[in-house]
């Protein structure tokens, strides 16, 4: 992969209008993924062609030009990441700025699938934490949400990554009526294993073909719930993403929650992420965007695409506009998850 003008340059760092410090990049190598979680696509997915999504050449370059702007955290994610063909030549090139100090962490969302294929490359790679999505411990119900995935699959990938010595943090999706009457299970086997745990509200992004309301389960609920079985204590911990983190004070692990709609998260965002094909989106819950592909594509000079990042920090705005609507199921957001990164 080349080197990128941007790294011979001294840099400002990327600060939005607001004061916050963007040194957070995810980045989507893929909209592609191999289960169809039924809160997050519709059972039916109609994929980009992959004339429109970046090279790796390019999206390597394109990290690059982040990295030397100031981003210190890089996510890979999807889709579902690994399963795009030959992603570890990526990864791989990208570890250098690991090795160079210019990130702090390269890691990823996955939901398990391909782990045990790539635990260990990826362990050798310097990847030190993954995020794993998983929302049940029960085959059945794995089934169901997944539409057609298979839990022993993710639990051998799961044991793959720890043995490789790996830290994996589960990001469960609350889904009232759905896995509710497994937290307290999730949590016991999270801590037999030093996992981490982060439960999420589920996020009115893409047509799904269901109504949202009916799923929706306020991290408010499930803390006070909780509470009654466990003693959760505030902690000051912070991973750079938008978490707020209890101790669990039996087991001495933390429990994070992710709440877009019960405690706006935006206050402290410092995060930015990059479609597949090169489009940026400065917040998750807005539909405002800006095109690098076109920078990428038409210029060997990075000054074009770093003119039109720190143009898009620029107007990055205060917060997002999620809301669920019992009476407009219609999502806030129109592109589905799997389309932005996670």
């Amino acid at each position: 992969m080349r080197e990128n003008d941007a790294l011979t340059k001294e840099m400002k760092p990327l600060i939005d209008p607001f004061g916050r410090t963007i040194d957070y990049l995810r980045v989507s190598v893929t909209d592609r993924c191999d289960f169809r979680c039924f809160y997050c696509m519709a059972d039916t997915m109609h994929f980009l062609p992959k004339r429109e999504v970046l090279s790796f050449e390019e999206l390597d370059r394109l990290c690059t030009v982040f990295v030397a702007l100031g981003i210190r955290k890089l996510r890979v994610t999807g889709g579902e990441p690994l399963v795009r063909k030959d992603v570890m030549t990526l990864i791989a090139s990208l570890s250098r700025h690991l090795q160079s100090g210019a990130l702090d962490e390269l890691t990823l969302t996955t939901n398990g699938s391909q782990l045990s294929k790539h635990a260990r490359d990826l362990a050798s790679l310097g990847i030190r934490r993954i995020n794993l999505s998983l929302d049940t411990l029960r085959a059945d119900r794995f089934a169901k949400i997944t539409r057609w995935g298979r839990l022993d699959q993710i639990l051998e990938g799961m044991e793959s990554a720890l043995a490789a010595g790996i830290k994996l943090k589960l990001n469960v999706v609350a889904l009232k009526t759905v896995n509710d009457d497994e937290f307290d299970d999730m949590i016991r086997f999270c801590a037999e294993r030093d996992m981490g745990l982060t439960f999420i509200e589920t996020m009115p992004m893409g047509e799904i073909g269901a109504d949202r309301a009916d799923m929706y389960l306020s991290l408010t609920e499930v803390r006070e719930r909780l509470q009654e079985s466990w003693r959760l204590s505030p902690s000051s911990y912070r991973s750079g993403g938008p978490a707020t983190y209890y101790t669990l004070e039996e087991t001495g692990s933390r429990i994070g929650f992710i709440s877009p709609l019960s405690h706006n998260f935006c206050e402290g965002c410092n995060r930015v992420r990059v479609t597949c094909t090169g489009t940026l989106y400065t917040c998750l819950g807005q539909e405002g965007s800006v095109d690098l592909r076109k920078a990428l594509r038409t210029s060997r000079s990075d000054d074009a695409l770093i003119d039109v990042i720190r143009s898009a920090i620029d107007r990055k705005p205060k917060g997002h506009d999620f809301v669920i609507d019992r009476n407009d199921n219609r999502p806030s957001i129109g592109r589905h998850m799997s389309v932005t990164g996670g």
